[in-house]
């Protein structure tokens, strides 16, 4: 195809959408709505995804182990059972706490009062275990109670378990929403410029019967449609970024330290505003293409 005639299509899809300014603004509205609430979903989505991580990623495995009065026997127990615990297959990680740390924790956590017991500890040497696969913790848990120096093995049995088969059903059910929300976006835009087609069918009847080609008469309505999505999308991008701004700027200094974390703001909404716009051109030409095909033939 010559570049003039690239040209002239360019310029035929911008004039297309000033000489149809009603039926272009309801396009653009259209498309300005539903990636808007695109935007936004896919935001609290992608932020719910990372609280999930971050709470897998924080179950480890508790494990107390076997006091033995003489310390030598006591020294050579333990790495023993911190060597059988590296040695399987889904363990991450293994770090060693001394009893007196742990009293620490606890002094720092309920207070002074705790202090009493330094001279005469009453708790257990421990190990903390990370699975390499949070939804292995049970079974890693399991394997290590079957080891001789364990006392005791804490991992928040049962509740662990409800807790990753909610994050399995949120984050279905989010995937669900989402490409819900996206067939519908796909719906609603392509019927709207469907009907702007459909208002000038007069025009491609007339194109058609001086002899132009199907793609000659496609290519403005397609290059159409890619406009009419690239400028619906500058709003929701804008907004969205505004909003996830002002939030981010509000929240992560309170969340600091803690456990839930938002995304940061560069990555993230370079991310949300690639999808957007994507969308938005993908919807706008698959549209017209679909709409224009059934005019095609005279």
């Amino acid at each position: 195809m010559k570049t003039r005639t690239i040209a002239r299509h360019f310029r035929e899809s911008l004039k297309s959408l000033g000489r149809n300014s009603w039926m272009t603004i309801a396009s653009i509205s259209a498309v300005t709505v539903t990636l808007l609430l695109v935007g936004v979903f896919a935001t609290i989505m992608m932020n719910l995804n990372k609280v999930a991580s971050d709470l897998e990623n924080d179950v480890e495995i508790r494990v107390l182990i076997e006091i033995i009065p003489d310390e030598a026997e006591a020294k050579l127990a333990e790495d023993q059972l911190v060597d059988e615990i590296h040695n399987l297959p889904d363990v991450e990680e293994v770090t060693y706490s001394s009893k007196e740390e742990e009293l620490s924790k606890l002094i720092k956590d309920f207070g002074d009062e705790l202090s009493l017991f330094e001279q005469n500890n009453p708790l257990y040497n421990v190990l903390y275990v990370k699975a390499v696969d949070p939804l292995k913790t049970a079974e890693v848990a399991k394997k290590i109670e079957s080891f001789e120096s364990t006392y005791e093995v804490k991992y928040g049995e049962g509740k662990v378990e409800k807790l990753f088969n909610f994050l399995e059903i949120a984050r279905n059910v989010g995937l669900v929403l989402i490409l819900g929300l996206l067939f519908t976006a796909m719906f609603l835009i392509s019927n709207t410029i469907r009907i702007t087609i459909t208002a000038r069918r007069d025009e491609i009847e007339i194109m058609k019967l001086v002899g132009a080609t199907n793609s000659f008469v496609r290519i403005p309505f397609v290059l159409e449609g890619m406009w009419l999505g690239i400028i619906g999308s500058i709003i929701p991008i804008t907004a969205v970024t505004i909003a996830y701004y002002n939030i981010y700027e509000l929240l992560a200094p309170r969340l600091k330290g803690e456990l839930f974390q938002l995304l940061e703001v560069a990555p993230l909404m370079l991310q949300v505003n690639g999808l957007i716009l994507f969308i938005g051109m993908f919807i706008g030409i698959w549209g017209s293409f679909m709409s224009v095909r059934k005019f095609l033939k005279v």
